[in-house]
């Protein structure tokens, strides 16, 4: 009984061990950039400058803190990071940046904090 019972132990693990890893991917209906157009890593004038209306444009957005949340732009490609307090503001994020003028497409790296974490 005890060899039955550590030979189906031992065909558990190994498909548990030889099964690849999965992760699920959330969609995004905003595109997204596989890499920015700016190879230096230096953000020049005028990507300082997309980022700071993108940061703007976020400020004016009704019911968006914009207290946590950091922008980068890279050639038109504009990266958002940082948390926010609901999913909802993850899209609105998105959709509000994708429509300042000069932004090519948006990475969307946002998540959602829980305050009092």
């Amino acid at each position: 009984m005890k060899a039955n019972n550590v030979a189906s132990l031992l065909v558990v693990m190994g498909s548990v061990a030889l099964t690849p890893n999965i992760y699920a991917q959330t969609t995004n209906a905003m595109p997204i950039a596989s890499s920015p157009v700016a190879s230096s890593g230096k953000a020049t004038p005028a990507d300082k400058a997309l980022a700071r209306d993108v940061r703007k444009a976020l400020s004016k957005a009704p019911n968006f803190s914009v207290s946590n949340v950091f922008v980068k732009a890279r050639g038109g490609v504009v990266t958002l990071s940082g948390s926010v307090p609901d999913g909802l503001q993850i899209q609105q994020a998105a959709e509000v940046a994708m429509s300042v003028p000069g932004v090519t497409s948006v990475n969307n790296h946002l998540t959602i904090y829980t305050k009092g974490y």
